[in-house]
């Protein structure tokens, strides 16, 4: 490479798939999967790593061992990410929470304790979450969480008969009681916040939804943020449902909160205000729809029919390229039209060689 980066590092296979190290000299930004995400308002998502072990049958963005339409997964270095994060955290007015979202799970990252101490110590940052199904959480994990400054954790609990949930999330040693005891000592144990964010399945899980909410609002999760929020499903492009669960309408969904919110005698709806949550100033998007823009290939991408780029102009972001009739190549130099720009997340089809 002439661009003064290190090449993302092959370090190894999950699940038959090549898993890259994004080093240091790599930009944290521009890339939907890794790295950091500015979304316009003082909430900033910090993408750690893909990696996920479970397989769950709804999942939004195809995650897991059994996934059929990823290529590849990573891992970001922690200093990349917090320049990133930096980055974006230094434009906003207003104190910032880092939202550790991830798609896969953010405790596979094996620097997540820095990750968290790091981003505590930002002079912007008010609050560091964490969202979660729960499959890798222990006491010992718990305990160090807190210890790194975690304040919350979005807690994705959708069931709580383990069958079911064998079934839902495709993981045989997945033991939601045991999620569920563990959560209770966060809450009782620990300063750490819990919210509770079932997912509602419709046809498959809707007494299962009313339990998880009645219990979470029992051990007293939502200490200083709201305790519960249901998840509407909805069928993803790049996911999948594999229990060909039916998707409803958004107005169907109100409806049936409404129902739920009588039933149990407690609110599911908040307000931005209600977390904290404003709209606020954003990193630039230095790349129009329809631009063509100078990029590198430096590995494949996460998606079938995609490599990793980073552009060659001007400050780097990466970017996802899509080839189309020819053969692309990793090292080479390209031209891309850019076909995506939202949020800063870029992805650009190829149409020549730079």
């Amino acid at each position: 490479m002439n661009t003064g980066m290190d090449k993302p590092l092959l370090i190894g296979r999950f699940a038959e798939k090549p898993l890259y190290y994004l080093p240091r000299s790599m930009p944290g930004l521009g890339f939907i999967a890794a790295g950091v995400i500015d979304r316009g308002t003082n909430v900033v998502q910090v993408r750690p790593t893909t990696l996920c072990p479970m397989n769950c049958a709804f999942c939004s963005v195809d995650a897991g061992p059994l996934s059929s339409r990823r290529h590849a997964e990573y891992f970001m270095d922690l200093e990349a990410l917090l320049e990133a994060f930096n980055q974006v955290a230094s434009v906003k007015t207003a104190m910032v929470e880092a939202l550790i979202d991830t798609v896969g799970e953010g405790l596979t990252y094996p620097y997540i304790y820095s990750l968290i101490k790091s981003l505590k110590k930002h002079p912007r940052v008010k609050s560091v979450a964490l969202e979660t199904h729960g499959a890798p959480l222990s006491k010992q994990v718990i305990n160090k969480l807190w210890e790194a400054g975690l304040d919350r954790v979005n807690l994705s609990l959708d069931t709580f008969n383990r069958e079911k949930a064998k079934m839902l999330y495709g993981l045989e040693s997945y033991d939601p009681a045991r999620v569920a005891e563990l959560a209770e000592y966060m809450v009782k144990e620990t300063s750490i916040d819990l919210h509770v964010t079932p997912l509602w399945l419709p046809g498959l899980n809707d007494q299962d939804i009313e339990d998880v909410l009645n219990w979470a609002l029992k051990i007293g999760a939502g200490k200083k943020w709201p305790p519960t929020t249901v998840q509407k499903f909805n069928v993803h492009r790049h996911g999948r449902n594999r229990l060909g669960v039916k998707q409803v309408s958004w107005s169907e969904f109100y409806k049936w909160l409404e129902k739920l919110e009588r039933k149990i005698g407690a609110r599911l709806r908040w307000d931005m205000n209600e977390w904290g949550m404003t709209y606020d100033r954003r990193i630039p998007i230095l790349y129009r729809r329809g631009e063509l823009v100078g990029a590198m290939i430096v590995a494949e991408g996460w998606l079938k029919g995609e490599f990793l780029g980073v552009t060659l102009h001007g400050e780097p972001r990466l970017i996802t390229l899509i080839r189309e009739k020819s053969v692309a190549a990793i090292g080479r130099k390209y031209i891309a039209k850019i076909v995506e720009n939202k949020d800063g997340i870029y992805v650009g089809k190829i149409v020549g060689e730079a």
